[in-house]
């Protein structure tokens, strides 16, 4: 598989598991190919209606790339460092790129051999992720009250 590449626990607290290199990664590389099923956009928005989403990579409408069900695929395990979480000195040092119409993650800059790998997952993925924490919180103050 990938050998100059170890998922491990993530330096930013919350996240889970991380993605790190073994390896010193030059900026420009393509480090690793986004690995999962392939679906179509519709098909994301509806398994994320029905709370499965967090591993996609879109190509296009119709080829998108969904990394749920594939724990074995590492590229899934990059965390965003501009996240939830945010850690003074954590940057994202990589980048999503679309080569050849496949999905791979790319360094933005030199990566020094033990760090963890960081990508951007977009300002929307956040809000999402952020609007769907506030539903929960409203959904089990709901709850709450008609107990």
């Amino acid at each position: 598989m990938y050998s100059d590449l170890l998922v491990k626990k993530s330096t930013i607290p919350g996240t889970g598991k991380g993605l790190f290199t073994k390896r010193d990664i030059k900026k420009g590389e393509r480090i690793i190919e986004y690995l999962g099923e392939i679906v179509t956009e519709a098909e994301l928005d509806r398994r994320a209606e029905n709370d499965i989403y967090g591993y996609a990579f879109y190509i296009s409408k119709r080829k998108c790339i969904d990394a749920y069900y594939t724990p074995n695929e590492f590229a899934r395990y990059a965390n965003d460092a501009k996240g939830l979480t945010k850690i003074k000195g954590i940057t994202n040092n990589c980048c999503y790129v679309v080569y050849k119409n496949s999905g791979w993650i790319k360094a933005e800059k030199n990566i020094k051999a033990g760090s963890e790998l960081f990508v951007s997952y977009g300002a929307e993925y956040w809000r999402d992720i952020r609007d769907n924490i506030k539903l929960d919180k409203e959904k089990a103050a709901l709850k709450k009250k008609k107990q």
